[in-house]
C-alpha cells in the first residue's frame, strides 16, 4: 500500500499524524462539546446532545455581550496608541545618524517579556500603597493621595491599556521601520523638487508606502488583543466587579471556576468567529494599500 504513496507524502506523514493529534482532534472535540451541557464535574454530560442551546445563551447574555465590548474598546484604543507611538519610534529611529543598531535592539526589548511577566510588572508599578506610579506622583506633587488604579474601574482598564501598549508597540515599530528601509528614496527627493513641504512628502509619499506595513502589524496585534487573557488575569483577574472582564478571561471563569466547559467552548468559538472577521478587514486593508501603492508607485 504505502508503494503508491509518492515519498513526499510519506515524508509528511509523521507530522500531519502529530498535527492531527494535536490541533484538529482538540478542536473538534472542543466543538462538539459547544453543542452539549458539559461541566466539569459531571463527566457524563459530555454524551448530552444539547443543539443551540449554549449559543442561544450567549446572545442574551449580558454578561458576554459586556466582555465583548470592553475588547472591542480595549481593541481599539490599544491598537490605535501603538500605532501612533510605533510610526513616532520608526521614524525618530529612521532619522538617527549614529547607533541604528542599538536602537533597534533595545525597541525589541518589551517583545522579549512574557505576558505574565508584564502583568506582574504593572501590577507592582500601580499598586496603591508601594506603586512606583503612585509614588512617582506623590513626589511630584501632583496628588496627595494614592490613586486606586487597580481598584476603580475605569482606572484599571486605562492602567491594562498601559501595560498592552508598552509592550506591544514595538510590533508597530520594528515593522514600520523596515517599511521605511525598504522605501526608494527617489520619490521622496521628487516630492522635495516639486516643492513639497516635510508634512506633504510624509502624507502623501512615506505614508502609502508604510501603511501595508502597518496593516500587517494590525492583524497580528488585533489577533492577540481579541485573546488577551494573561495580563489581564495577573492585573485584575476581571475586576473589580468584572469592570475589566474580557472575552478570554470569560472563558476562563466560565470552564474552570464555574466548570461550564460546554458553554465556555461555544463563547470561545463566537470569539474566533469574531476575530477572523477583524483579520480579514485588515487582511482586505492590506490589498487596498498594496494596490495603492502599485498604481502610483
Amino acid at each position: 500500500m504505502f508503494r503508491k504513496v509518492s515519498t513526499p507524502v510519506l515524508l509528511l506523514l509523521p507530522a500531519l499524524v502529530v498535527l492531527a493529534a494535536v490541533v484538529l482532534l482538540p478542536l473538534l472535540l472542543s466543538l462538539y462539546s459547544s453543542f452539549t451541557p458539559f461541566r466539569l464535574t459531571r463527566p457524563a454530560s459530555l454524551w448530552v446532545w444539547a443543539g443551540f442551546r449554549n449559543y442561544e445563551r450567549i446572545l442574551s447574555d449580558w454578561v458576554f455581550w459586556s466582555a465583548f465590548l470592553r475588547t472591542i474598546v480595549l481593541l481599539t484604543i490599544a491598537l490605535n496608541l501603538e500605532m501612533l507611538l510605533g510610526l513616532g519610534l520608526a521614524l525618530l529611529v529612521n532619522k538617527a545618524t549614529r547607533g541604528k543598531r542599538a536602537l533597534r535592539t533595545i525597541m525589541m526589548f518589551p517583545m522579549m517579556f512574557s505576558p505574565v511577566l508584564v502583568g506582574f510588572q504593572f501590577k507592582f508599578m500601580f499598586n496603591d500603597n508601594v506603586g512606583l506610579v503612585n509614588n512617582a506622583l506623590q513626589s511630584l506633587g501632583l496628588t496627595d493621595q494614592a490613586i486606586p488604579w487597580l481598584i476603580d474601574g475605569n482606572l484599571a482598564l486605562f492602567a491594562i491599556v498601559v501595560a498592552e501598549v508598552w509592550s506591544s508597540t514595538s510590533v508597530f515599530a520594528i515593522l514600520i521601520l523596515a517599511g521605511l528601509l525598504a522605501m526608494p528614496q527617489e520619490p521622496v527627493e521628487a516630492a522635495k523638487v516639486d516643492g513639497c513641504t516635510a508634512w506633504q512628502t510624509f502624507r502623501y509619499v512615506t505614508l502609502p508606502f508604510i501603511m501595508p506595513f502597518a496593516y500587517i502589524a494590525m492583524t497580528i496585534r488585533s489577533l492577540d488583543i481579541a485573546r488577551a487573557y494573561d495580563i489581564v488575569k495577573i492585573m485584575t483577574d476581571g475586576g473589580p466587579a468584572r469592570r475589566t472582564e474580557l472575552i478570554w478571561t470569560l472563558v476562563g471563569r466560565t470552564a474552570y471556576s464555574d466548570a461550564q466547559m460546554g458553554l465556555a467552548n461555544a463563547m470561545a468559538y463566537v470569539s474566533i468567529l469574531l476575530s477572523i472577521l477583524f483579520t480579514v478587514y485588515f487582511f482586505r486593508k492590506l490589498a487596498a494599500a498594496r494596490t495603492q501603492i502599485g498604481a502610483e508607485w
